[in-house]
This record gives structure tokens, C-alpha cells and sequence, in this order.
């Protein structure tokens, strides 16, 4: 059950000794324990779900584009953005899948909720926000009347889009996924980046706890932790994955799943592990730095197929060999 958020208290918690406190290794092995909501041949597009991301402005509408494609990646059956008017025939020109919708801006580039959009509350399962904010004030504004139309959907806040939870005491109904590097982790909580570094799971642990939310405290090795004390850590990927644009790739899978009927933690869960498999096999083609993260979405179905197929029977695999 939801409660209100408190913001953490201005000290980060006391240091853990070799980061010991209780989690479980995220890998393959231990999401195939976890499996996907698998919709079936004969499903449409309404049953793997509708999407919705709210993102872009006018000096980076490439993020909303990231995070829109990446949805559609992880196998979202429909998608909606919403994005600044000025640049929203642009995103429809790039994405034929989705319908587009133009929002206002504020002088600083900030985003304006639009009252037409709780249209799509009863339509939606996720909702992405925040790659490509500016205006933080403006995003805090926009996340506050959102949360309450979008009750029924899994929300995944990014980049700007996070200073409206933690900062201000928001009642959610609805799981809430947020998705900070040490450096947003900084600004939200005011803890040094490197306290925060220097334990990223007790630091998780607790923002989790006292947001009251998922939290996704990204970094090289990524913690993935629940309000009521669970934590999970990924150690993999590659370098390369930390590029401009990757972070808004990583909430569009997220949020994918979401819509697909993953739960917020397992959409969470498999979410990193798919932007990290798909980063290992981008670095086996061209290096561990230089790809782009436009590629990265790219790679996700397959990384899907692989991941959710059945494991053959030893017979069955030595007739095919």
C-alpha cells in the first residue's frame, strides 16, 4: 500500500561494510525465474498494451524519441507521445507508429500538462516521463497533476520528471519507477555523488524506502530496489552504455514492459538486463565505446527472443546440431 513520501533525511545512510546489506544477483538465470506476461500468437496490439511518453523539448527532442522507440523494443503494442508542439510534426515524421500529441512550453522549455491528455487514462497501462525536460519546476508541476489521472498505469519518472516525487509529498496509487544516476541521486537527495558511489545499494535501499517507489540507481554495477527492502544488483554491460541518451532508452524499455502487464519491479528488473545485453552485444560488434544509443533499442528483440525462449531438451538440441 502506497504512502506519502518523505524526502531522505540529509545525511545519507552509514556506510555498510563491502556493501553487505541483503540482495539478490540480477542475471539471466534469475529472470528466466521471472518470466514476462506473454500475450499469445493469436493477441492484437491492445493486449500487449498502450504506452504513453511525455518527454522532449525543443533543444532535445531526440530523448522522446529514445525512450518512445525503446517502448515499442520491448513490445508495447501501442504508443502515444506527447512532446512540445514545435517539435511534435518532426516526432511524428520519425515515428509512424506512434500518435503524437503537442504540448505548450514554458519560457524555459519546461513542459505544460494539457488537460486532453487524461483521455488517455482509461487507454494507458505506462507512462514514461521526463527524458528530455527542462525546467524542473515546470516538470514538478506537470508530475503532480499526472500522477492522479494515471492512477491505474505504471509510471516511470526520469531526468527531471524524479523532483516531483521525492521532493514533494505526493500520494501515488499507482507503482512508481524512478531512474537516477549518482549524479541525479545528488541532486534529489542533496547526499554527496560520492557517498552515493561509494555505497549505491544502502543509498537505494533507503531513497526506495522513504519514496516509497522502485528505485533504479544506475551506475556500473546498477541496484534495483523496492520499498519494502528488496534489492537486486546487475553487474555487467559495458562502458559504452554510459553515452548521451542511453539513460532515456533504459525508462522506454521500462516503461514497455509496464504497458506490456510486467509488474513495476519485474518491468524494473528486466528492463536493465535488456539495455545491458543489448549494450554486450553492440560492444561485440564495434567496441566497448563508440556505439550510439539510438542503436541499443535495436537490439532488444532479439536479446527478447533468446532471453524468454525455451530452454531445449539436451536431446533436442544435439539432433539440431
Amino acid at each position: 500500500m502506497n504512502t506519502r513520501a518523505q524526502p531522505p533525511p540529509t545525511q545519507p545512510p552509514a556506510k555498510r561494510r563491502d556493501n553487505d546489506a541483503p540482495h539478490t544477483k540480477l542475471d539471466i538465470d534469475h529472470l528466466r525465474g521471472r518470466p514476462l506476461p506473454e500475450a499469445g500468437y493469436e493477441a492484437d496490439k491492445e493486449s500487449r498494451g498502450h504506452v504513453l511518453v511525455i518527454g522532449g523539448n525543443h533543444q532535445m527532442p531526440g530523448a522522446a524519441l529514445l525512450a518512445a522507440t525503446a517502448a515499442l523494443r520491448a513490445g508495447a503494442g501501442k504508443l502515444t507521445v506527447a512532446s512540445a508542439e514545435r517539435i511534435a510534426p518532426g516526432l511524428a515524421l520519425a515515428l509512424p507508429e506512434a500518435r503524437v500529441i503537442g504540448l505548450m512550453e514554458t519560457p524555459r522549455g519546461g513542459l505544460l500538462w494539457n488537460d486532453g491528455l487524461a483521455t488517455l487514462a482509461d487507454k494507458v497501462s505506462a507512462v514514461v516521463v521526463g527524458p528530455g525536460f527542462l525546467d524542473e519546476e515546470a516538470s514538478c508541476e506537470l508530475v503532480a497533476a499526472l500522477l492522479p489521472v494515471f492512477a491505474q498505469s505504471v509510471v516511470v519518472l526520469d531526468a527531471l520528471a524524479m523532483g516531483g516525487r521525492p521532493q514533494r509529498a505526493v500520494d501515488a496509487r499507482q507503482p512508481i519507477v524512478l531512474t537516477p544516476h549518482a549524479g541525479e541521486m545528488a541532486h534529489l537527495t542533496g547526499w554527496a555523488k560520492e557517498d552515493i558511489a561509494a555505497d549505491p545499494l544502502a543509498c537505494a535501499l533507503h531513497a526506495a524506502g522513504a519514496w516509497n517507489a522502485t528505485l533504479v540507481l544506475k551506475g556500473a554495477d546498477t541496484v534495483i530496489a523496492t520499498p519494502e527492502g528488496q534489492a537486486w544488483v546487475h553487474h555487467g554491460g559495458t562502458p559504452g552504455l554510459a553515452t548521451s541518451g542511453s539513460g532515456d532508452t533504459l525508462a522506454g524499455l521500462i516503461g514497455g514492459l509496464g504497458a506490456r502487464g510486467a509488474s513495476a519491479l519485474d518491468a524494473a528488473l528486466w528492463g536493465v538486463v535488456l539495455h545491458a545485453q543489448a549494450g554486450e552485444r553492440l560492444s561485440g560488434r564495434h567496441g566497448s565505446l563508440g556505439f550510439l544509443a539510438r542503436e541499443i533499442a535495436g537490439e532488444v528483440p532479439a536479446v527478447l527472443h533468446a532471453l524468454c525462449a525455451a530452454p531445449q531438451p539436451l536431446d533436442e538440441r544435439k539432433s539440431l546440431s
